[in-house]
């Protein structure tokens, strides 16, 4: 009698993956365990620059501890994890802070450089600064917005006030410019430069001082040789005296804004439209 052949039953084991989980940045006793980069003020990129490692009379590296009201040297040993010197015990080994190409990058594990460079250098922000991304990233986004904020402004304001603040980059150019360039102009201008394109939006005496120098242009008034005295063009009577050390249109505007000028104002403004 054949014997019976046993049935294999292949039970099917589902592999399951462990997820990956991105490392966080660890904090050990209030800091942050990462790697940090610094740069040099003002983009700077020269091929070495080293900066003070440990206090001399030529160089001071000290930090004032409000805790204990005095002052406490500072030095950058490679075998320390302080960067007090009255903290670290036994021989020491200093090394040199080097920033190569305008950059400094220091790994994770030299707590002792990075409190050094992050917390206790005096030459922090002056010399060198700490790279963080998130900083750059919050100022970014305010560049953005008011950017944004800009050229919507731009996009809503009339012509007469477009070419007032044109005038303030382009001078006299903008009196060839026809309407559509204008309004391209003032959208690449808030673009270009959002803050003072608000600042100038904002800015009445912009708009005053744009009718002061049409005014002058098309003889309606007149302006002294000597810049000190603005006259009716038609009959050379006297408007005002330009105070010294003023510019003459700036002054002008000034003056619209007074009781008299308000008048005279509104004569010019019917004159030019």
């Amino acid at each position: 009698m054949a014997k019976k052949e046993k049935a294999v039953v292949e039970e099917t084991v589902a592999v399951v993956e462990k997820p990956q989980v991105k490392e966080q940045p660890v904090k050990k006793e209030g800091w942050e365990v990462k790697d940090r980069i610094y740069f040099l003020v003002g983009n700077k990129s020269p091929l070495t620059l080293t900066i003070p490692g440990k206090h001399t009379r030529k160089h001071s590296l000290l930090y004032f501890d409000s805790e204990t009201q005095s002052q406490r040297e500072l030095r950058y040993a490679t075998n320390m994890s302080s960067p007090f010197v009255d903290e670290q015990k036994g021989e020491v080994t200093l090394g040199h802070i080097r920033f190569q190409d305008g950059e400094l990058r220091v790994p994770a594990k030299n707590i002792s450089l990075q409190k050094l460079l992050s917390l206790y250098h005096p030459l922090k922000n002056k010399i060198y600064y700490e790279f963080k991304p998130v900083a750059v990233a919050q100022d970014e986004l305010v560049d953005l917005e008011m950017e944004i904020e800009a050229l919507n402004a731009a996009r809503s304001i009339d012509i007469d006030q477009a070419e007032a603040i044109l005038r303030v980059e382009k001078g006299s150019e903008v009196n060839t410019m026809s309407s559509k360039e204008l309004k391209r102009d003032i959208l690449l201008f808030a673009k270009q430069d959002p803050k003072l394109f608000m600042d100038l939006a904002k800015d009445e005496n912009v708009m005053l001082r744009n009718i002061a120098i049409r005014a002058s242009e098309e003889g309606i008034i007149l302006l002294s040789q000597d810049q000190r005295t603005f006259t009716w063009g038609s009959n050379g009577r006297k408007l005002m005296n330009v105070p010294f050390d003023e510019n003459p249109y700036s002054a002008f505007a000034a003056f619209l804004k007074t009781d008299e000028g308000v008048e005279i104002y509104k004569s010019i403004d019917k004159k030019l439209n």
